[in-house]
């Protein structure tokens, strides 16, 4: 009787080498970036968008844009100054909270923040996000939906019917009240309607110059007190 594939035994000494081996790529790479760019940005992104931030890298194709766990990337560029790749890299570790991310660039400071300032899109909020301002319906014909749609907007809520083969809103609804945290029904019929309240942004929060081992917040020196409060945050989570 042939061995089931079931059965088949996965070493986890493998398991954890490929691991580590994929971490170790990931540190090779920010590094090899590093030396390749003059410039360092630290990013934050509201309203994470993979398609946006795709067009991002097509408009700013001579730079890269690099999104992944925190841990590593600190592994990366040093948690201090003893380990840290280069001069002034471990202030870069501190400041990763959240979703966060890097813009390896050869631009200056100015063309990165100026464009980035400016850049803004607008986009399809989610379930769980507060609605940007109150949206309304008024009755009567939706003649931008086919007919076959009817019942899909009735089991979201809206007092709809077919009249002579068309979809109709039978009365007022109020689809959401600005402030109000979004539910996937409320959210899908903005969506249907074609109302954007999501803001994608990129900001670049602090960058560091390659150079001259520099490091601060765009448009102003970062504080001293930063780097100090940093490192006691750091101790206290190493405890």
């Amino acid at each position: 009787m042939p061995k089931s594939k079931r059965d088949k035994k996965v070493s986890l000494n493998k398991t954890a080498n490929k691991g580590l081996q994929l971490k170790q790529n990931l540190i090779e790479e920010l590094r090899k970036r590093v030396d390749t760019y003059k410039y360092l940005g630290i990013v934050s992104v509201a309203n994470m968008r993979n398609s946006k931030l795709k067009d991002i890298q097509n408009a700013w194709e001579h730079s890269r844009m690099f999104f992944g766990k925190n841990k590593a990337m600190m592994v990366a560029l040093g948690r201090g100054p003893s380990d840290e790749y280069k001069d002034n890299l471990h202030q870069v570790s501190k400041m990763l909270r959240g979703e966060m991310g890097f813009l390896f660039t050869n631009s200056t400071e100015e063309e990165v923040n100026e464009w980035f300032m400016k850049y803004t899109e607008m986009d399809y909020t989610r379930a769980g996000n507060k609605a940007a301002f109150t949206v309304s319906l008024d009755p009567g014909a939706l003649e931008q939906f086919p007919h076959s749609m009817e019942s899909q907007l009735r089991q979201l809520g809206l007092p709809t019917t077919l009249k002579r083969g068309v979809v109709t809103l039978l009365s007022d609804y109020e689809v959401c009240k600005e402030g109000d945290v979004l539910t996937p029904e409320q959210a899908r019929v903005l969506k249907l309607f074609e109302y954007e309240m999501a803001k994608f942004k990129v900001t670049i929060k602090y960058m560091w110059d390659s150079q001259l081992g520099r490091f601060q917040q765009m448009g102003e020196d970062l504080p001293e007190s930063t780097s100090e409060s940093a490192e006691e945050s750091d101790s206290e989570d190493d405890d």
